[in-house]
């Protein structure tokens, strides 16, 4: 098994390095471009959701020692696991954050399809948040 983990400051600007890590990660396994794209795409929501939720609620100023996104990525034969963990301010009722268009950020204009775009793209999406203590969203996708 090859595995790789990463933190990174809950900054916006880091999503796109999320992105490239794991479409490097999984180039060894031979995925298709579309299967490269559909988890960059799954990862970005997850990061994204991170620094957004995860982090932009509280009062404090984000900064890299407090405010931090853990990516861990697994590739054991065929399969890639892909965990985004925050220590951010957890998700209080996960169903509905998982519902298509819910969104506790309506004035930033968010859509409310992050989780809905990750299932649509990875084979499995596993949530698991503790309201103070934080989240930790796990991609899985078989190459």
């Amino acid at each position: 098994m090859n595995k790789i983990k990463v933190e990174m400051s809950a900054l916006s600007e880091n999503v796109s390095i999320a992105r490239v890590i794991c479409a490097a990660f999984i180039t060894p396994l031979d995925p298709s471009v579309e299967q490269v794209t559909e988890l960059k795409t799954a990862v970005s929501e997850a990061v994204t959701n991170a620094v957004i939720h995860g982090y932009a609620a509280f009062d404090k100023i984000i900064n890299e020692t407090e405010n931090v996104v853990t990516l861990e990525i697994f590739a054991e034969e065929k399969t890639v696991t892909v965990k985004i963990s925050d220590k951010g301010i957890g998700i209080e009722n996960i169903a509905s954050a998982r519902e298509p268009l819910f969104t506790t950020k309506p004035e930033m204009e968010r859509s409310g399809l992050g989780f809905t775009v990750m299932e649509e793209f990875v084979d499995t999406v596993d949530v698991i948040s503790t309201p103070g203590e934080g989240t930790t969203v796990t991609l899985i996708k078989k190459i």
